[in-house]
Formats: structure tokens, C-alpha cells, sequence
């Protein structure tokens, strides 16, 4: 099968050859320009021989152009964040205007998409991060955001349709230069995040509205639930093809999630414990627990996030050694 194949066929409960593998790491001293981001995406993508390119993006580029100033701070994962919020009051999210999709920081992530897609040898997916609606307003405002819901519920809903048009303007953009997807994710599904009532209200009416702009393009939208104590049930049921989770930090198990969920998972390694600790044949057995615990469908074999900078070449070829292995 080729990997475009092989996912598909995942994601849709068929029979593979194999299972798809898939990881993703941040690369912050070179994704401030296009041409460094892609240059190292498309290596990594070289190096592993991976069933799927992730664009790891910066996790805040999707503000920048609404005025924070970002920077990576050492953060084990490469994250950057928000060094100045560019909303500090709630009289601040008045001034949030639609977007550009083709100018600024969000226009230099669609020209390392561009090139992404130029420059690779495969038929890999291509999938490009976006972010939720209200995900961005937290990025935008950090603990104001939260507050907003009590203080100035207004001028937060305001904003986030703001917020909403940009994004779906975004997403739609991002398949249109080369993306064969999005990984959608959001930062408010999940109990040490929001409550279920914020999450449903603030978060989910305005994802859902992204997703409807991508629908008819892309063939594969990635759900990304962030945090422990995900709403699986309130989320999965937005019109995605397949989830990634915490699986090993957060319920649902994968084989409870398998039940409880019609389309494709991606999930089975610990990014912050196996893959990070080791020893490489633990990744291994962690590797063949998943897709013990899939009945050998439905699984792309990842990461519940993004891979910590420290993790080991020796832990990553253990697990993409176990997924290849001859049954």
C-alpha cells in the first residue's frame, strides 16, 4: 500500500498492510521562516519514512498577526509562547479584526505548506495545524480569556465570530496550497482546562463552524484533544475522520475509544513517559500494546502530542521497528 493508502484505509476501519505511524516534533529555532520550517519537516519526514507529515507550525503563530509577541523560552516540548498578550483588557478584544489568510505569520505558514508539498517524495498526507476558536482567543489573552465569560461575555462572543471567520478562512486556504488536511486542535476540551459547560458553549459551537468550511476538502481532518479528562463523547462527535489523545495519560483507552467511536485513532504512545524514558523495548511493547488493544484496525500509531525535544533516536526507531515488523 502506499501511506496515502495505508491512512485512508486506517481511518475507515479497513484492512492494512501495516499500521500507519506517524510523530511529530516542534522545531523552534528554524520555523520563524518558510523555508526553514519546510526544509525541516520535510527532513524529519525523510529520516523516519513516516505515514504522514504533520506542519508543525509554532503552537502561536496563529496570533501574531493580531499583535502578541512570541518566543521560544525553552519549553521540553519547543513550544513557543505569548511573551505580551495582544488582548490585556476586555476592552481589547474589540479591536480584533479579520485576517489576511495570505499576509503576515499566517501567510508564511501557508508558503511552508507550499513548499511542503513541493518537496515531498511520497504521497504522505499533508496535514496543516489549526487551532480552535476559542483555543486562540486563550492564546490571544491568556487567563483574561476565561474571565471574559463572566466580565464581558459580549465583547468575548464578538470576537471570537472575529476569530471564527479568520480561522475558517484559514483552514480553507491552507488545502487550497497544498494541505491534505488539518489537524484540528483544541486547548479547551477537557477537564483540567474549562469546565464541560465552557467547553460546550465558548469552544464547540464555533469549532464546529471551522470544520464546515473544510468539509468538502479535506480528506483528512485529525482532531487533536489536548489535556486529561477529555469531553470525548461532546467532541467526537463533530464531523472528523479520525482523534488524537492523551491515551495513556487520559481515558478513554484505545480499546474503549475503539467502541465508542466509528472513525480512525491515532494514538498508543506516551510521548512524555515511554517514548521520552525508554528503554527501547518498553516503546516496543507499548507500540504492540495499541494495536493489540485496536484489534489491528482503525489505528494510526502516535503520540498524544507533541514529542518532547529529549526523545531519543534509538526510542523512535524502537516503535516505528515494532509497527513494520512482519506479523
Amino acid at each position: 500500500m502506499t501511506k496515502r493508502e495505508r491512512v485512508l484505509a486506517a481511518i475507515e476501519r479497513r484492512a492494512v498492510d501495516r499500521p500507519p505511524i506517524a510523530f511529530w516534533r516542534h522545531v523552534p529555532d528554524v520555523d520563524h521562516t518558510p523555508q526553514g520550517l519546510a526544509e525541516a519537516m520535510l527532513r524529519f519526514h525523510l529520516r523516519w519514512d513516516l505515514d504522514l507529515i504533520k506542519v508543525m507550525s509554532s503552537g502561536v503563530y496563529c496570533v501574531e498577526d493580531w499583535g502578541c509577541r512570541v518566543a521560544y523560552q525553552g519549553h521540553p516540548g519547543g513550544a513557543k509562547r505569548c511573551t505580551e498578550h495582544a488582548v490585556k483588557r476586555a476592552a481589547d478584544w474589540a479591536r480584533l479584526r479579520a485576517l489576511d489568510p495570505g499576509a503576515g505569520a499566517l501567510g508564511r505558514e501557508l508558503e511552508a505548506v507550499r513548499l511542503i508539498r513541493k518537496g515531498r517524495a511520497d504521497d504522505a498526507p499533508i496535514l496543516m495545524t489549526i487551532f480552535t476558536p476559542f483555543t486562540i482567543a486563550t492564546k490571544l489573552a491568556g487567563d483574561l480569556a476565561l474571565q471574559s465569560i463572566d466580565t464581558a461575555p459580549d465583547s468575548l462572543r464578538a470576537a471570537l465570530e472575529v476569530i471564527t471567520e479568520t480561522t475558517a478562512r484559514y483552514a480553507a486556504e491552507a488545502l487550497a496550497a497544498g494541505a491534505d488536511g488539518v489537524f484540528f486542535a483544541t486547548q479547551t476540551a477537557s477537564a483540567e482546562a474549562v469546565s464541560e459547560a465552557v467547553s460546550t458553549t465558548w469552544d464547540l459551537p464555533y469549532a464546529r463552524r471551522v470544520l464546515a468550511g473544510v468539509r468538502g476538502g479535506s480528506q483528512l481532518t485529525m482532531l487533536h484533544l489536548h489535556g486529561r479528562g477529555v469531553f470525548w463523547d461532546l467532541w467526537t462527535a463533530l464531523p472528523v475522520h479520525v482523534v488524537n489523545w492523551h491515551d495513556r495519560l487520559s481515558v478513554p483507552t484505545l480499546a474503549e475509544a475503539s467502541r465508542r467511536f466509528a472513525g480512525g485513532l491515532a494514538a498508543g504512545l506516551a510521548e512524555s513517559r515511554t517514548l521520552l524514558d525508554g528503554p527501547p523495548a518498553a516503546v516496543a511493547d507499548e507500540a504492540r500494546d495499541a494495536i493489540h488493544q485496536a484489534g489491528g484496525r482503525g489505528l494510526i500509531v502516535t503520540p498524544g502530542c507533541v514529542l518532547p525535544l529529549a526523545v531519543s533516536d534509538a526510542h523512535l526507531q524502537a516503535a516505528v521497528d515494532m509497527v513494520r515488523a512482519p506479523a
